[in-house]
């Protein structure tokens, strides 16, 4: 099979399991455990159903206007593709072409080396603290780019925008990826910093806080001329990514800021209460910053307590990789399903003990 030489292999990213059955609890992919908002129907209700037979606007407009609008940018600081994971794709593939390594987290979100290895760009991975927290000092050496998550997952750490500005204005001839999946759980975005930068990209997504995970939009804010070269790149691989549908409903969504921040704020004040509970429970964990708490129990193995989870299906996400295979990432669900989480976790031998209800 001489074939296969001419195969490009790669090892790929593995998402959260998505499980068929019903009637289980789904804390494993960070997905909000709340509807979109009602201003999604009105668009649907508008859709002309004819039109879906012409190709969509290739440069999605009416979304890139929205998105300008509500952010205060202008439409040519703004890009937006099929969720964050394509922005991150084009990004990787417009912003790091210098033959030189790019710089992230060795725990961080694990599309990064997979991209990097897909399209053969050197890498060099940065160690995080013993805290989980990015040093701004790692990243001030040659390099070919930097990409970097923030709140990071899984580990729900926020980096200062004092020590982001560190990073961008210490790597004037790299470009700078913020990737702001979580932000709008907690911290402060770096959004400020591209007019001041003008080798920053922030890159942010629909999926979490405006519940659209399941339609695919992300997006990405930059200065005009980075914003150009990344849609020079997208015309070149493929000009029509997202569909009329998709950029209707994304701009009804993103203009609906009041119950955007209703939403964030109910997931925060859940987060709150849950990481009490984890604390009566005896988990550690430090403040997070993101829709998610990474937490470990120090007598019960994350591993244990995973499988007991989902076999009472309850699913939560366990990474067997270095430095973080005792630690589990729980997405904060609605109050009643961090209700159930808690009371299955009192079932834990170990865990029961600790909490004094054995």
């Amino acid at each position: 099979m001489s074939w296969e030489n001419n195969i490009r292999k790669v090892v790929p990213y593995v998402p959260g399991e998505q499980p068929r059955e019903r009637n289980v609890i789904k804390l494993n992919t960070n997905e909000n455990p709340y509807p979109p908002s009602n201003a999604i129907k009105t668009a649907l209700a508008a859709t002309d159903i004819g039109s879906l037979r012409l190709y969509p606007d290739p440069a999605a407009g009416d979304l890139v206007e929205a998105v300008a609008d509500v952010y205060g940018l202008k439409k040519s600081e703004v890009f937006v593709g099929v969720g964050s994971d394509d922005v991150l794709a084009m990004l990787f593939m417009t912003c790091f072409h210098s033959g030189k390594p790019i710089l992230f987290p060795d725990i961080t979100y694990s599309f990064y080396d997979v991209w990097a290895d897909l399209m053969e760009i050197p890498y060099e991975k940065q160690p995080l603290d013993e805290n989980f927290c990015i040093r701004a000092e790692d990243y001030l050496k040659p390099n070919g780019g930097i990409v970097f998550a923030n709140p990071n997952a899984p580990t729900g750490e926020f980096l200062a925008l004092s020590e982001i500005e560190k990073i961008v204005a210490g790597n004037p001839d790299s470009v700078v990826i913020c990737d702001e999946a979580y932000i709008d759980f907690g911290g402060e975005s770096a959004l400020p910093l591209i007019h001041k930068y003008d080798n920053l990209v922030i890159a942010q997504t629909f999926s979490k806080s405006r519940s659209l995970a399941g339609l695919r939009i992300g997006f990405a804010m930059a200065n005009e001329k980075l914003i150009k070269y990344l849609n020079d790149v997208k015309y070149s691989f493929n000009s029509y990514t997202m569909n009329r549908t998709v950029i209707s409903i994304g701009a009804a969504a993103v203009r609906d800021t009041g119950y955007f921040k209703n939403c964030c704020k109910r997931i925060m004040e859940t987060r709150e209460r849950a990481e009490e509970e984890f604390r009566n429970l005896g988990f550690r964990f430090r403040k997070s910053s993101a829709n998610f708490i990474f937490v470990s129990h120090p007598k019960v193995p994350a591993e244990e307590i995973f499988r007991y989870l989902k076999e009472h299906k309850i699913y939560v996400r366990w990474f067997n990789k270095p430095r973080i295979s005792n630690y589990l990432r729980v997405t904060v669900g609605t109050d009643a399903e961090m209700a159930n989480l808690f009371a299955c976790l009192r079932t834990i031998p170990g865990i029961a003990e600790e909490s004094g209800e054995a």
